[in-house]
């Protein structure tokens, strides 16, 4: 069912064949698909967003968090395209491309990334200690529950830096998958359907006044 429904964002990303065939039934068939994978996506996206929440912090109240995470207005969505910085600053943002590489069977690499961001705000030598092995456990061992595609190398030279960890423990490792995600994730989620309705100015319509 899960592969179905993300036929067109799969990590091939072969477009669909726009030339078998225009008939009324064709069209019909993409509308429904359209429908189901954007009834999909924003079923993902609600659930990034009701379990997004700041490490360290208490969770906010429903009604806070529905301020926070307010949806975008077109132009706050056209931002996103500028830079992967400003996607993955805004917090809807952030929880709409979690959504999309979730679709496409690959969210290990923004987790792992998400995990990297917190474990170099951790002071305490005792917590970063523990939140290293965590992540060398679930992102960079062999056969690892989450494990991002890196290096021998570098996954080698992380297993000896977590002997003694420090904040840069996983820099490296985590700017080659800030360029994986930059370079080939980042694209399609702009290409894809969700991002280019957010994009759309909703469409103004004028009930006929009464005579």
């Amino acid at each position: 069912m899960q592969s179905a429904m993300f036929l067109a964002v799969q990590h091939d990303c072969v477009p669909m064949d726009k030339s078998a065939g225009n008939g009324p039934k064709v069209e019909e068939k993409r509308e429904k698909m359209k429908r189901t994978l954007l009834k999909d996506w924003k079923t993902r996206l609600s659930y990034f967003l009701q379990n997004s929440s700041t490490p360290g912090k208490p969770k906010a109240g429903k009604k806070s968090k529905q301020q926070a995470f307010a949806k975008p207005s077109p132009e706050e969505a056209r931002l996103w395209a500028e830079a992967f910085d400003e996607l993955l600053a805004s917090k809807y943002g952030l929880a709409a491309f979690r959504a999309f590489l979730k679709s496409e069977f690959c969210e290990e690499n923004i987790e792992f990334w998400l995990a990297c961001e917190d474990f170099k705000k951790t002071k305490s030598p005792q917590k970063l200690s523990s939140k290293a092995r965590k992540i060398y456990t679930d992102f960079i061992e062999k056969e690892a529950p989450k494990e991002i595609n890196i290096d021998f190398q570098t996954k080698t030279l992380i297993a000896q830096n977590i002997q003694e960890a420090t904040s840069g423990c996983f820099t490296t490792a985590q700017k080659r998958v800030y360029s994986l995600m930059e370079n080939n994730s980042y694209p399609r989620f702009l290409e894809s359907e969700f991002y280019q309705d957010l994009c759309k100015k909703p469409q103004i319509t004028t009930e006929p006044r009464a005579t």
